[in-house]
């Protein structure tokens, strides 16, 4: 939709200037409105006296376009227990039959138009949410005006006919045995555990097979009438559109939505915390090897203010400084284990977790455990260095810095993302350049102290949940919980001496070679691309672009791969590329060569697939010269 002109003239003076400061009056609420929610004060944002929630921000990433969100704050967790899988059976349901798209026209309609189902139109339900999202054309008012009416109708206009919802049962229940792999089994069986028996492990959103083959239409329109009601729900649009009049219509279309007459509480279901340790053993057919998981969960961090938001920037700051150390860890030969991973992130509802888990060498378990956690006690004990605080510093900032050399650039679905958060949990969406400002001083104030002590109150000894997996033949071999404890008690008598690292190389490469010349250069103005052709016989093709304003990306390739060779030496010519990435490059192992490019926005890597080879990369402007050298070190200094 384009911005639409005025159509009034303004002929007196006093009129215009009464005009212009009712006009700034406005603005002037709206954006005080918009900063006391805590949100960026380019979205429009209100409240219906309804209740009903509505974002609204004009954004021309991509251009014509708009995302159309409805924001439910409903999920599986409300369900009673005669209501197990309803609320994601009403999602299907929304496309089966709205009051102004009856049966199937809804989909058939925005297909017609060119918005596919799946891959555009889709909706989701969760434990504590469900969501519809239609990204829709802009330049059709008539489309795009339906598109908003499409949102009504999910709110508070759905048709809930009987004979729909009994063509859907098959369709649930089909997506129900197709999830029915080793992954979700296991997860039926460790999620009471690492839910500490909440109401959340009862309520998995897919429901159960006797409640979606037996439930009556009244229980489904008892779901809907109970919860899809606007002080639960919010709009939230983002694109190419005049924001002014977009809010408008939101007003118009959704002041009428209605509240039930008998209002139910929507409760915060919380999980408890219960300061125990747990431990569960679960073995599979389908499962190739034996795993170590551990969880040690804490309350989540929300940031609805500053000070949460410095708290939550420590949490992740402490949390990148154990990933990066394990993994480092996991690069070093002769351990004994295949992989091995740790971090910290968001998990369920209100909780958060620290996680490790790594896969043990066939009949290392033991060693792989002791080891393992040897690596955590060397953290809680001795804590980081200031080398390894200072290089996730400067990778923040520089993730910061990229963001904003590309703010203009942002895409509505980003938009969407924040604001879907602050409705949902009350998180702060203050707009990037406030943001920025907000982990510059965090991250410059923050110390190694504070690191440290963080650290350890994240690994601490209580809440721990032990998940260790296995296929059914290990099922008699597999640890019970005391063999483990002692192999965590072996971890702590290893981790006696604090971390160290070697110096790192001041530069990619001590000796920069002599360049080559450009022998030829040719324009081809109808690509809007000129050609190279290098002295050692490589052309170069250059295409400028405005799609972002600091970043360069790039394609080598050579005719060959992996199907010029023998079937003898095809898993070698397969597998090369992988293990060319994961060996470092020149004189830098994959433990020097991170950190060597610290803070640097650049990608390089090496790739056979069957009929090519070559080198595909991506990277800032500054880094360019980087990405080079490193394209030059994987074709001659490997």
């Amino acid at each position: 939709m384009n911005k639409q002109k005025n159509d009034y003239v303004l002929l007196k003076c006093r009129f215009s200037n009464f005009l212009i400061a009712f006009v700034l009056f406005v603005a002037f609420c709206f954006r005080a409105e918009a900063q006391q929610s805590g949100l960026d004060t380019e979205v429009r944002y209100g409240k219906l006296p309804n209740g009903f929630t509505y974002y609204v921000r004009h954004n021309e990433e991509p251009k014509q376009r708009a995302q159309l969100y409805l924001v439910n704050k409903v999920g599986s967790v409300l369900e009673t227990d005669k209501q197990q899988g309803l609320a994601h059976f009403l999602e299907h349901m929304a496309f089966n039959g709205t009051t102004h798209f009856p049966k199937n026209e809804l989909i058939n309609y925005l297909q017609k138009s060119g918005v596919r189902f799946g891959s555009d139109l889709n909706a989701y339900t969760s434990f504590d949410e469900t969501v519809y999202q239609l990204p829709i054309p802009t330049d059709d008012a008539e489309l795009f005006n339906n598109g908003l009416k499409i949102m009504r109708d999910w709110a508070q206009g759905l048709l809930l006919q009987q004979s729909e919802i009994d063509k859907e049962r098959g369709v649930i229940l089909e997506e129900k045995r197709l999830r029915q792999g080793a992954e979700q089994r296991v997860s039926n069986k460790t999620l009471p555990l690492l839910l500490n028996g909440s109401i959340y492990a009862d309520r998995l959103p897919i429901g159960t097979d006797e409640v979606l083959n037996n439930f009556k239409r009244e229980d489904i329109v008892s779901f809907y009438e109970d919860w899809y009601r606007p002080d639960l729900q919010a709009l939230i649009i983002v694109g190419d559109i005049d924001a002014i009049r977009v809010e408008e219509q939101v007003k118009a279309l959704f002041a009428d939505l209605k509240m039930p007459k008998h209002t139910k509480a929507r409760k915060d279901i919380r999980i408890l915390l219960t300061g125990k340790n747990q431990f569960i053993t679960v073995t599979d057919p389908e499962i190739p090897q034996v795993g170590f998981e551990m969880y040690i969960k804490h309350e989540g961090i929300v940031s609805k203010s500053f000070e949460m938001f410095k708290a939550s920037m420590l949490r992740n700051v402490s949390g990148q400084l154990l990933a990066s150390r394990i993994t480092e860890y996991g690069k070093k030969p002769s351990i004994p284990m295949l992989s091995i991973q740790a971090g910290y992130g968001s998990f369920l509802s209100n909780l958060s977790t620290i996680s490790l888990s790594f896969s043990p060498k066939e009949g290392q378990l033991q060693e792989a455990v002791e080891v393992g956690w040897a690596e955590i006690v060397r953290i809680i004990r001795f804590g980081f260095t200031q080398g390894e605080l200072d290089r996730v510093k400067t990778n923040f900032r520089s993730s910061m810095d990229r963001l904003i050399a590309e703010k203009n650039k942002r895409s509505s679905e980003e938009f969407v993302s924040e604001y879907q958060r602050h409705f949902t949990t009350g998180e702060l969406s203050p707009g990037l350049d406030t943001e920025y400002k907000w982990v510059m001083s965090v991250l410059d104030e923050m110390t190694l102290q504070e690191v440290n002590t963080e650290i350890k109150k994240l690994l601490k000894e209580t809440d721990r949940d032990i998940v260790i997996t296995g296929p059914d033949k290990d099922k008699l071999t597999l640890p019970t919980e005391t063999t483990v404890l002692k192999w965590l008690a072996n971890g702590n008598k290893l981790a006696a001496e604090a971390y160290t690292e070697d110096g790192l190389a001041s530069s990619l490469m001590s000796n920069v070679p002599n360049g080559g010349k450009v022998v030829h250069q040719y324009e081809i103005r109808e690509l809007g691309v000129t050609e190279l052709i290098l002295s050692n016989g490589v052309k170069v093709v250059l295409k400028p672009t405005d799609f972002q304003n600091d970043a360069i990306q790039f394609r080598s390739f050579s005719t060959g791969g992996t199907s010029l060779y023998t079937d003898a030496d095809f898993e070698s010519a397969r597998n090369a590329s992988g293990i060319l990435s994961a060996s470092g490059v020149g004189q830098h192992d994959p433990i020097s060569l991170p950190k060597l490019l610290t803070g640097r926005q650049v990608q390089v890597i090496p790739y056979i697939n069957d009929y090519f080879e070559g080198i595909n990369g991506a990277t800032s402007v500054k880094d360019l010269e980087t990405a080079l050298q490193l394209v030059y070190l994987y074709f001659y200094r490997t």
